[in-house]
């Protein structure tokens, strides 16, 4: 039976679901559920422009739909809730050669399938501030982050608990063992590293995010890839306001990441950083970030069943194609952005930045490790981004969004030369 039955029935299933009659017992449960459908079309052309074979460019088009419901809470101390996700992924273009990208499942043959889908589901109480969940999430966490950015999301089994009981402070913890990619239907899907390909159990994760005034937020992170590494993360960003139309912002991010257990992926010790600062004045923005790969392997994370890379890269040079987060590398990035709000045109945003990376050298990373001949020494690279987005404002098709980016790499020897379309259309629905 096709994974567009399935698809379908997930659908009616979840509207089913919340339209059933509420009774005194269940009212809050029921008002406070709510029921989006998001439709994504997405275009994804990769275009290696120094393969030898250039029919092994990568070419995906693809219609995704995104059901997301979230129940309120039973009355009492512990209120009991459940969420659900159904999703339905359908092939509008690809083939053998062209697929992989993580945009559509394949089969073994490599083929891309006319459609996939899966449903999800999360069981969760909650006391005072405090949620505990168990099931199928979506993790954002800094060290630990299911991936959005291609067709449809990633997702990932375990418990998580998020309070806001402290004022001020937000604590977030999560142990996670098996997960889904978005371009796969495997339930039972392994966790991976996105560079060095290593496979691994269980995550498990816990930090939180201090607010001490508005404008200034500091965060803190400690986190266990079992028999792969332990990892600490911090952040501060603190924003000034200079006036009703400036402003400059502040943002510091750092990964520590050692190997320990059996170090599956061998030897690791790496301090990554990042330093941003933007100047914001009317509808302009102008940014400039360093960043900086301490150690002789590259800052790594999570990668999921389907090839689809995680969300748990918060260095401020991590961009559309590369991290630029080799071993030893540095490296600089100039970024403008400008909201036309301010010229008549709400909606419409514009953004283009640059990247330059250099004293790239993996040469001395554990021969025995997984990053063993990734990287030589005195590598180099730069990637161009520009990105068009235009989001309606009102009438019926409030919140449909079109975006546009594109993307030109080019590398010395340890990585590729590509130039990149992505051409993304979005319509979420509030059913309720």
């Amino acid at each position: 039976m096709s994974g567009k039955y399935y698809g379908a029935i997930a659908l009616a299933g979840l509207s089913t679901m919340a339209s059933a009659a509420p009774d005194e017992k269940t009212s809050s449960f029921v008002d406070d559920s709510h029921l989006t459908v998001t439709a994504r079309n997405f275009y994804f052309l990769r275009d290696y422009r120094n393969a030898p074979n250039r029919s092994n460019n990568g070419e995906e088009w693809a219609q995704g739909f995104i059901a997301d419901f979230a129940s309120g809470y039973t009355p009492g101390v512990i209120g009991f809730g459940v969420d659900a996700q159904a999703t339905l992924g359908v092939k509008l273009d690809s083939g053998p050669g062209r697929s992989g990208r993580g945009l559509l499942a394949v089969d073994e043959d490599g083929e891309p399938r006319d459609d996939f889908s899966k449903i999800n589901g999360a069981f969760k109480a909650k006391v005072g501030e405090t949620v505990i969940k168990y099931g199928s999430q979506m993790p954002t966490s800094p060290v630990f982050a299911t991936g959005t950015a291609r067709l449809l999301p990633s997702t990932t089994e375990g418990w998580s608990i998020l309070s806001n009981d402290i004022k001020d402070v937000t604590v977030d913890i999560g142990h996670f063992t098996r997960g889904t990619g978005g371009a796969s239907t495997n339930r039972d899907g392994s966790f991976f590293t996105s560079y060095g390909g290593t496979e691994f159990n269980a995550a498990t994760f816990a930090g939180f995010t201090y607010k001490p005034i508005s404008d200034l937020s500091l965060t803190l992170y400690g986190a266990k890839y079992e028999d792969l590494w332990k990892q600490a993360y911090v952040n501060a960003n603190y924003n000034l306001v200079l006036s009703n139309q400036q402003a400059l912002n502040f943002d510091f991010n750092a990964y520590d990441t050692k190997d320990t257990g059996n170090s599956k992926a061998g030897k690791i010790d790496v301090l990554a950083w990042s330093f941003a600062t933007s100047y914001s004045v009317s509808a302009h923005k102008f940014t400039l970030a360093y960043q900086q790969i301490d150690g002789d392997e590259p800052y790594d994370y999570l990668l999921q069943d389907g090839g689809n890379a995680g969300n748990s890269v918060w260095l401020n040079n991590s961009v559309q194609y590369s991290d630029f987060n080799g071993p030893n590398e540095k490296s600089v990035q100039a970024r403008y952005d400008m909201n036309m709000e301010t010229y008549g045109v709400p909606g419409l945003t514009f953004m283009v930045r640059y990247v330059t990376g250099f004293d790239i050298d993996g040469s001395k990373a554990d021969p025995n490790g997984a990053y063993a001949g990734l990287y030589g020494a005195d590598e180099k690279h730069w990637e161009r981004d520009i990105e068009v987005k235009y989001v309606v404002q009102s009438g019926p098709a409030k919140d449909l969004s079109f975006r546009v980016r594109q993307a030109t790499h080019r590398a010395s020897s340890f990585d590729n030369d590509i130039d990149e379309v992505r051409i993304i259309t979005e319509y979420p629905l509030n059913i309720f």
